[in-house]
């Protein structure tokens, strides 16, 4: 139940800066995980992402604000964030469907959306098999990209990562050079560091990276490791019963370790797979 109290307050403390700016390391100091977990976590569990949550709290605030004819457009989009009028009426009209001008007519529709609040609801339809390990630090060779601090942004940074790798010839490279535990190819977030995020598709090895790769050392944790097999979006599906479902009533909580997800087989159509999330015993 803390667990969710904790996410009740962060929503809390987004609408009391919702005119101010939202400071997303913030967000998840209350929630007692790193930013990156909130984030996911967030858009798994509203089904909206983060920024475009806040995007819409506050475009509905400030279509209350225009029906007050007193207000100029340009006041009130500078009270929420925006400098510019044409970003304002572009995010305005994204929500609504309309430009902020014709918002202050009588009469006109306007949509609402209201703060969203946090419960344990129980689900379980379908059985999810996992097991907890505690794995000292291992080295992984691999390639990796930069991540946004905003992972919407990140949404077709990844994809095009692992499309790129496979049509380039970097996964059986990769494969010839594994020879440790986890068996398998690795997509490893590696965003517990504030300092800056990155995606690594990689394997786990003890050699030296050759030419055009680099290595990362994945911390010394506790993971909760799920099984899954389908088809590409399964993983996806299985993260996000994970954070939904199990994560809330587990006596677990988000550690300080990279998350990971392990290809344990290359077929497209049936991949089998595991999916690493660090924990930590709530306290």
């Amino acid at each position: 139940m803390e667990w969710i109290e904790r996410l009740n307050s962060a929503i809390n403390y987004i609408e009391e800066h919702l005119t101010t700016d939202i400071d997303y390391d913030e967000l998840a100091r209350i929630a007692c995980c790193s930013t990156y977990h909130f984030q996911r976590m967030f858009s798994y569990m509203a089904g909206v992402p983060l920024s475009e949550y806040i995007r819409r709290r506050r475009m509905s605030l400030a279509a209350a604000d225009l029906q007050d004819s007193e207000k100029k457009i340009i006041d009130i989009a500078l009270k929420y964030g925006y400098d510019s009028p044409t970003a304002f009426n572009r995010a305005f009209q994204n929500l609504h469907g309309i430009a902020p001008s014709q918002a202050k007519k009588e009469g006109i529709s306007l949509k609402a959306y209201p703060p969203i609040s946090f419960k344990i609801t129980i689900k379980g339809e379908t059985e999810m098999n996992y097991r907890i390990e505690k794995k000292d630090a291992f080295k992984i060779i691999g390639i990796s990209e930069v991540l946004h601090q905003d992972i919407e942004e990140n949404f077709a940074v990844v994809p095009q990562m692992w499309q790129k790798a496979t049509v380039n010839g970097t996964i059986p490279r990769l494969a010839s050079l594994m020879n440790s535990q986890p068996m398998g190819i690795l997509g490893v977030s590696a965003c517990n560091d504030l300092m800056q995020w990155r995606y690594y598709i990689a394997v786990a090895s003890t050699l030296s990276a050759p030419e055009g790769f680099e290595e990362y050392t994945v911390p010394a944790a506790t993971w909760a490791i799920f099984n899954g097999e389908g088809q590409s979006l399964s993983i996806q599906e299985l993260e996000k019963r994970i954070v939904t479902e199990w994560l809330p009533s587990s006596g677990y909580e988000y550690g300080n370790a990279p998350d990971i997800e392990v290809y344990l087989s290359p077929d497209p159509e049936n991949t089998k797979y595991e999916v690493w999330i660090p924990v930590i015993r709530k306290k």
